[in-house]
């Protein structure tokens, strides 16, 4: 029994990077994941068929812990979010969320404690350090206050600087707030694939420079994630990732998104207002779907980058600042240079350093992962307990081609969860690819053609060049293949 389960443990528990421990009946070790021998500083030798309290010289006699495990627990299933503060001698102060669950192994029907442990110590470190910014910013306008009051021949100017870092404070303020709702939230980067290990690699390399980087990908495939992965290992982690989505606003509105404007400067704009460049200045800004930015636009955004100057709406004053841009799209920007439709000097700036977040259909070794991974997610929202998954069921979801990718398994694995009334995982969506059939007769040449190289392309999932490509395939040069489909007016749906 002990071997099965942590068999099942290894493959599945063991790829998440929250901090893990099962415990027997008895309140002992069983098995943890490395997540925790790293969290915690200890190794599997001191751990396994240990006391949790007598872990690390008893540094886990925490009376919380004992209260979760022996008062609280044992009258429930499962407990979430039981908070815990306690300093460790060789790992110093933590901050925890501990949620506990019983479960039973099918042999016996042996009653086992899975608990799970969410270090949230930055979290506080983050929101104090935002009351420690909030604080000196006060403390600077009072100062500035009492200067502009003692110097009247100082007072104009004084009072514009006062105004301008009141604005800056209460839009980094708001924006802020907003945002550490999703900063210490949003999902990770789940797999280990070489595909996604590849963009682990290439996030590493680029994350500690200032150097511009273009997230390509289909819809779906996860490119935000990126960004913030970038973003939280590089030398402005200390401040929010500010993030502009260009699709998501009218063209006549993200200039003012993305600049700010002055009172007065258009219609409805009743106050000054700061945009995502000042607001982002010392940190990172990333912007989303920026095949979608207006091309009245692109040579003001060419400005910022080369420069790092702009100017508000309605004003002609120069505004500095120091802002790492970050970008996403899942449009060939290439091809839209070649179009017409966007710069090609902007589009040189902006492709410095590209990182390709791969389709979930080529990393299938994934998706197991990304299954648990959700299950385990919408069932806590949804208060259920999933813990079968039918071999056809995985199985289909595996050999699915997945055109919207993670989010569009994730809204599979959602409704699946609700339509399941036991422990059992029930499949609602029906993941056939449907066949395309041809009953069109005296078509032409070019109708064939077209039609052959298309089949091809779908087979290869669109992978124009390199091994198992459909130029490989058609045994033409990649750069002759392009031009066929360009004559063809075959486009990637």
């Amino acid at each position: 029994m002990k071997k099965a389960f942590l068999d099942i443990f290894d493959s599945i528990l063991g790829s998440i990077r929250e901090p893990l421990v099962v415990l027997d009946p008895d309140l002992k070790v069983i098995k943890a994941n490395p997540s925790f021998y790293r969290t915690f500083n200890v190794n599997p030798e001191q751990t396994e068929g240990t006391l949790i309290y007598d872990l690390g010289n008893r540094q886990w006699d925490i009376p919380k812990l004992r209260e979760l495990l022996e008062e609280m627990l044992p009258q429930n299933t499962k407990f979430n979010d039981f908070e815990v503060e306690h300093h460790f001698e060789t790992i110093g102060r933590k901050i925890m969320h501990l949620n506990a669950r019983r479960i039973y192994t099918e042999v016996n029907q042996t009653q086992l404690i899975l608990l799970a442990i969410e270090d949230v110590t930055e979290r506080e470190f983050y929101k104090q350090h935002l009351e420690d910014i909030v604080e000196q910013r006060t403390a600077e306008l009072r100062i500035a206050r009492e200067e502009a009051l003692n110097s009247k021949h100082l007072a104009e100017n004084a009072l514009a600087e006062i105004k301008q870092l009141t604005d800056q404070l209460e839009a980094e303020r708001a924006y802020l707030q907003e945002e550490i709702k999703l900063e210490f939230n949003h999902e990770n980067i789940i797999g280990r694939s070489n595909e996604i290990k590849y963009v682990f690699y290439k996030v590493e390399q680029i994350a500690a420079t200032d150097t511009n980087v273009l997230v390509l990908g289909e819809t779906g495939t996860g490119k935000e994630l990126v960004a913030r992965a970038i973003h939280s290992l590089s030398m402005r982690k200390d401040r929010a990732l500010v993030k502009m989505n260009c699709a998501a606003l009218p063209s006549n509105l993200i200039e003012s998104e993305l600049f700010g404007h002055e009172k007065g400067a258009f219609t409805g704009a009743n106050s000054r207002r700061l945009g995502r460049f000042e607001v982002a200045n010392g940190t990172t800004l990333f912007l989303d779907e920026i095949g979608e930015l207006p091309q009245d636009l692109q040579p003001k955004i060419l400005q910022v980058i080369e420069t790092g100057e702009f100017e508000r709406l309605g004003s002609s004053d120069t505004i500095k600042v120091d802002v790492r841009i970050l970008t996403a799209t899942n449009r060939n920007l290439e091809a839209e240079v070649r179009k017409g439709t966007f710069r090609e000097d902007l589009w040189y700036r902006l492709n410095i350093f590209p990182i390709t977040m791969p389709p979930l259909r080529e990393r299938r070794e994934d998706i197991p992962l990304l299954v648990n991974f959700f299950i385990d997610k919408i069932s806590k929202r949804l208060g259920k307990a999933i813990s079968q998954i039918p071999v056809n069921v995985m199985d289909g979801l595996r050999n699915y081609h997945w055109p919207g990718n993670i989010r569009e398994l994730e809204n599979v694995i959602e409704r699946a969860v609700i339509n399941s009334s036991g422990p059992k995982l029930h499949l609602v969506d029906d993941l056939k690819k449907p066949n395309k059939i041809t009953t069109q007769s005296n078509r032409t040449l070019a109708d064939v053609e077209r039609e052959y190289i298309i089949r091809v392309l779908e087979q290869t999932h669109w992978k124009v060049s390199g091994n198992s490509s459909a130029s490989e395939i058609l045994d033409l040069d990649r750069s002759t293949l392009r031009a066929r489909m360009r004559k063809l007016d075959i486009h990637k749906p």
